[in-house]
C-alpha cells in the first residue's frame, strides 16, 4: 500500500431525495421518496431519511413502501435538475483536482494526493469540498478520506449524513480487522450466509484463511477477499471511464398481453434512448442494437444484433424475436446499443457485415 496516496469517496445524502426537498422547503421533517408510483409498479429510486426509518430503501417497490409508511410522500424523478445539479457538484471537486472517477451523478472517487489546497490535507480539502456543495447546490454530502478507493468509500458512509470520516495509512490494519465482512464490496447476502457458517465474521477472521483455502470456498473471489481483508487496493482513480451501453426501459402498470402490444410501444422507447443519446460524448460508435423484455413471470430475454445505427425497424424485429421466447404477457420492456470506443471500431471495421442474433441472460 502506498501510504502517500490521498483519495476521498464523495457521496452526496440521499441525492435525488434533497434535491426535491431543497426545491420545496415543506417537504423538510416527512417521508418522502422519489420513484414511481404504487399503483404502476413503480420502485423507489432514494428516499430521505425519515423515511428510511420506516424500512423503506432503493429498489424498493413503491406499493410496499406505502404500505410500510402510509403517509409517504413520492415524488416522481426530474432527471435533468438531477443532472444539472449533479454537473455544478462535478465543477466543485474539479476546483481541487482534475484526478475524478464519476461513479454516478451523485458519487466520485478523488485522488488528492498531488493537490496544494490546504497544504496537501485530504481531511480540509474535503471539508472544504462539502461547504461549498452546500453554498452552490443547496444539499449535503459525506466524505470518506483514506489511502485506497476501497477504503474511501467505506468510511464515506461512516458519519452519513452530511458528515465525513478519515482512515489514516497507521489505522487502516486496525479498522480493516474489526470490519464485518458484508461491509466488503461484492459480498452479497448469499455469500455474507456462506461466510457466517464458515464463521467468519470480520476481515479478521478472513485473514486466518490462506489464500488458497479462500479461492477453495469462494472460487477466484478469493484472491480479492485476501487483499480486501487486509486492506489492500491498487486501483487507481480512472478519469476516462468506457462507456458500454446506453438504455432505457418502462415497466407498465399492465401487462402488454401481445407482440402487437409491445410493438405498439417501441416508437415511444425510442424516442427516450434518442434524448438520452443526446449527451453520449464524441468516441463511440454504435456496435450492436438490444431489446430486453420481462414477461409477467419475471422471466427476462434479451435479444441483440450487430448494427451501427438505431434503425427502428431493427428494433422491431428484435422484440418479435425476443417475445417468440415466452410468448406471453409482458411487464417490461427495454431496448438500447451497445457501445465501442471509435479507436476499437476503426480496427474491426468491415469486419461485421453479418447481422446476428444473441441471447444474455
Amino acid at each position: 500500500m502506498d501510504p502517500l496516496r490521498k483519495i476521498i469517496h464523495c457521496d452526496c445524502d440521499c441525492f435525488y431525495a434533497s434535491i426535491e426537498m431543497r426545491d420545496n422547503p415543506d417537504l423538510a421533517g416527512l417521508p418522502i421518496a422519489v420513484g414511481g408510483a404504487p399503483n404502476s409498479r413503480g420502485v423507489v429510486a432514494t428516499c430521505n431519511y425519515e423515511a428510511r426509518k420506516f424500512g423503506i430503501h432503493s429498489a424498493m417497490a413503491s406499493a410496499t413502501a406505502r404500505k410500510l409508511c402510509p403517509d409517504l410522500i413520492i415524488i416522481r424523478p426530474d432527471m435533468e435538475k438531477y443532472r444539472h445539479a449533479s454537473s455544478l457538484i462535478h465543477e466543485v471537486f474539479q476546483n481541487y483536482t482534475d484526478l475524478i472517477e464519476p461513479l454516478s451523478l451523485d458519487e466520485a472517487y478523488l485522488d488528492v494526493s498531488q493537490s496544494a489546497h490546504f497544504d496537501g490535507s485530504a481531511t480540509r480539502i474535503a471539508e472544504a469540498i462539502r461547504k461549498e456543495v452546500w453554498e452552490k447546490v443547496g444539499i449535503t454530502i459525506s466524505a470518506g478520506i483514506a489511502p485506497n478507493k476501497f477504503l474511501a468509500k467505506i468510511a464515506s458512509d461512516w458519519n452519513k449524513p452530511d458528515g465525513q470520516y478519515v482512515i489514516l495509512p497507521q489505522q487502516v490494519d486496525e479498522f480493516v480487522a474489526l470490519l464485518p465482512v458484508k461491509k466488503l464490496h461484492g459480498v452479497g447476502r448469499v455469500t455474507t450466509a456462506k461466510m457466517k457458517r464458515l464463521g467468519l465474521e470480520n476481515c479478521g477472521d478472513l485473514r486466518q484463511l490462506s489464500k488458497d483455502k479462500l479461492r477453495d470456498y469462494f472460487g477466484s473471489f478469493g484472491d480479492r477477499l485476501y487483499s480486501l481483508s487486509r486492506g489492500v487496493d491498487t486501483r487507481t482513480v480512472q478519469t476516462e471511464r468506457v462507456r458500454k451501453s446506453i438504455s432505457v426501459e418502462n415497466t407498465y402498470a399492465e401487462d402488454l398481453p401481445s407482440l402487437e402490444s409491445c410493438l405498439n410501444e417501441l416508437p415511444e422507447l425510442q424516442q427516450q434512448l434518442t434524448k438520452r443519446m443526446e449527451n453520449l460524448r464524441d468516441g463511440y460508435q454504435i456496435h450492436k442494437q438490444f431489446v430486453k423484455i420481462k414477461f409477467h413471470d419475471f422471466v427476462s430475454t434479451t435479444v441483440e444484433m450487430i448494427s451501427s445505427t438505431t434503425d427502428s425497424g431493427n428494433y422491431r424485429s428484435l422484440c418479435e424475436q425476443g417475445f417468440v421466447r415466452g410468448n406471453k404477457a409482458v411487464r417490461l420492456l427495454g431496448m438500447g446499443v451497445r457501445l465501442i470506443p471509435a479507436e476499437v471500431a476503426s480496427k474491426t471495421a468491415g469486419k461485421e457485415d453479418q447481422l446476428s442474433l444473441g441471447l444474455e441472460s
